[in-house]
């Protein structure tokens, strides 16, 4: 299963009792924070969770899938999730 915007509204609701519009705008403010941070270079590091960073990727040469031909693919940037160490062990099933 996929843990959806909706989910973690749902649980929020569920689990403090705010009532779901509420639990809604904390979520979207939540996210907009870190695209903000983002978009201006920033790094998002949520303790114990995982750091969001953004790299940029230089010009390369890339293939058209639909086609073949060989093409210049610019540089742009990506957004690179590194999660923590303790959850790294959480995922792996070992806690502490």
């Amino acid at each position: 299963m996929t843990l959806t915007k909706a989910h973690i509204v749902d649980a929020i609701a569920d689990q403090i009792g705010y009532p779901k519009n509420h639990s809604s705008e904390i979520v979207e403010i939540l996210l907009e924070l870190i695209k903000k941070a983002l978009e201006s270079g920033d790094d998002v590091l949520i303790s114990n969770f995982g750091k969001f960073c953004v790299k940029e990727k230089g010009k390369r040469r890339g293939r058209n899938p639909a086609t073949g031909k060989d093409m210049i693919l610019e540089p742009r940037k990506v957004v690179i999730f590194r999660s923590s160490g303790r959850l790294k062990k959480r995922i792996n099933g070992v806690r502490g």
